[in-house]
């Protein structure tokens, strides 16, 4: 479980994209630029996010805020109760607002009040390396979840 169900949500959520691989809600996805479409209608499939594979040039999406899987449907079935989805399927992202996670890379010891990044798996740092992407609004607690603010144009 990456995010706990603390979450303030705004106007922040936006469904209008797909995403083609395997991730763990709670961490930073970023546009996928590879594909050949604009993506600028709501159900256009080239509108695609993905996991951060470095920090350089690439632009923060958001939050990812389902756990995309890959299932054989025809033998189980999606656990809606844990936000579920299938790869190459819609997913919501948060581009504002206030979520708890355990996300976080590594090592790091945020404080709240700390300007909060992404690492080069989408996992939240506190190390300046990319595009900031929020605050921190605690420290970690003693199952390692954080309290962060996401605020992306």
């Amino acid at each position: 479980m990456a995010l706990k169900p603390h979450r303030k949500a705004g106007d922040g959520t936006d469904i209008s994209f797909y995403m083609n691989a395997i991730a763990e809600r709670g961490g930073i996805v970023w546009f996928d630029t590879t594909t050949t479409g604009v993506g600028a209608a709501l159900d256009d499939s080239n509108a695609v996010v993905g996991v951060p594979t470095g920090t350089d040039g690439g632009v923060p999406a958001g939050l990812l805020l389902n756990d995309v899987v890959n299932l054989d449907l025809t033998r189980q079935h999606l656990n809606h109760h844990q936000d579920e989805v299938q790869v190459n399927s819609k997913v919501t992202v948060a581009t504002r607002g206030e979520y708890t996670t355990n996300r976080i890379k590594s090592g790091d010891t945020p404080k709240a009040g700390d300007p909060a990044h992404f690492d080069n798996s989408g996992e939240l740092t506190t190390t300046a390396t990319s595009t900031q992407v929020g605050r921190f609004m605690s420290g970690l607690d003693a199952d390692s979840y954080c309290k962060v603010d996401i605020n992306l144009p």
